[in-house]
């Protein structure tokens, strides 16, 4: 029994998911001590009410209808997430999915408002966007060897004031935001395919929740059943060795890339497609939703399947701030929970390196009293 318990505490899965439990189980005890902080009678409540998030409201139909709200917003994290993990594996730190996902959601966006097209081509028109952008970083990071987080970071801004003007005829004449898809041009809305009924017809929720988990299959596949994902796994662990073995890792960079906006490109457009929100021509920061999907690619173990649990989780917690009473508390308390977790992904790898030494200390202890027998 004791040698079944020491595999299973060595398995690499195991350690995964008890490592993400423990950065979740820490950043929500790190929340709830800045709740204290705040104030302290309600802070029971108030952490009870972001765990909770839409199953605070009392009816049944209500609960199913915010739970559609968080997978819609689910869908896209997701795809910013398997982003920066398809290039993670590579070797390369995506922090440009943030601009990514904004180009894809100007061009879907523009091809849906200004061009009328269906969204079986809005999405194929973000997806370019996002792959574009990112082919500068991958050109930049491969033939200049400039780091793609420096490039990245600077083509998010770049990216976002260009949307704004891209946008601009398509803006609402009473508000900075553009005209609703639904009303101007309905064939570009996501179809539901009857999914809306389940979460009390909600018109929000589209098949671009499960394209969003079909893509995370697809990008474990990728990676670990194809010749392309093992040489792009094997440029990520050396590049160098990757080159003279005949890898041509320059394009294998800027490929990587590539796919990784694409991902971002099309996860804006599952949420902007959906007819849930409009873009702001006026926004001076890029949107969360790139960012966040770094918590939950680290917080998923860097597993594809892993990140599908993790993103919901993610978008979870942060929709569950908007439960806060705002007279006391602010809703970014979601936030700051989040980004610890982040911060404690960094530990992941100490935390299964600390296990393994204890693991093999014990065992080598176990086998020296073996022999002393």
């Amino acid at each position: 029994m004791k040698a079944e318990k020491k595999g299973f505490l060595a398995n690499e899965g195991f350690q995964s998911v008890l490592a993400s439990f423990l950065c979740i189980l820490v950043g929500i005890l790190f929340g709830y001590i800045v709740l204290l902080l705040i104030n302290g009678e309600g802070a029971n409540k108030a952490i009870l009410a972001i765990l909770k998030n839409f199953m605070t409201y009392p009816s049944r139909a209500a609960q199913m209808k915010y739970l559609g709200n968080t997978l819609v917003k689910t869908a896209p994290l997701l795809m910013c997430a398997l982003s920066v993990q398809f290039c993670y594996k590579a070797g390369l730190f995506n922090i440009g999915v943030a601009g990514q996902y904004v180009a894809g959601a100007g061009m879907c966006l523009y091809a849906a408002l200004i061009w009328k097209l269906p969204w079986f081509l809005c999405v194929p028109f973000a997806m370019l966007a996002g792959a574009a952008l990112a082919a500068v970083t991958g050109f930049l990071k491969a033939y200049r060897n400039v780091n793609e987080v420096i490039s990245g970071i600077m083509l998010n801004w770049i990216t976002l004031y260009s949307v704004n003007m891209l946008l601009s005829p398509a803006k609402e004449v009473s508000s900075p935001y553009t005209v609703q898809v639904a009303s101007t041009n309905p064939s570009a809305l996501i179809p539901s395919m009857g999914l809306g009924s389940l979460f009390s017809k909600n018109k929000y929720v589209t098949i671009a929740i499960p394209l969003s988990i079909l893509c995370a299959l697809l990008i474990w596949i990728v990676l670990n059943k194809t010749v392309f994902g093992y040489e792009l796994r094997a440029t990520g662990l050396n590049k160098d060795a990757a080159k003279y073995s005949g890898m041509k890792e320059k394009k294998n960079t800027i490929l990587t890339l590539m796919i990784g906006g694409a991902l971002a490109g099309m996860g804006a457009s599952f949420l902007y497609l959906s007819g849930y929100e409009q873009w702001s021509c006026t926004q001076s920061s890029v949107p969360g939703m790139g960012f966040n999907g770094i918590a939950a690619t680290f917080l998923g173990g860097l597993h594809p399947i892993g990140t599908v649990f993790s993103s919901y989780f993610i978008q979870h917690i942060t929709s569950g701030g908007s439960f806060l009473d705002k007279a006391v508390y602010p809703s970014q308390i979601s936030d700051l929970i989040s980004s610890i977790i982040i911060y404690l992904c960094g530990f992941v790898l100490f935390f299964k390196t600390f296990l393994n030494s204890r693991l093999s200390a014990r065992q080598d202890a176990g086998r020296k009293g073996g022999s002393g027998k």
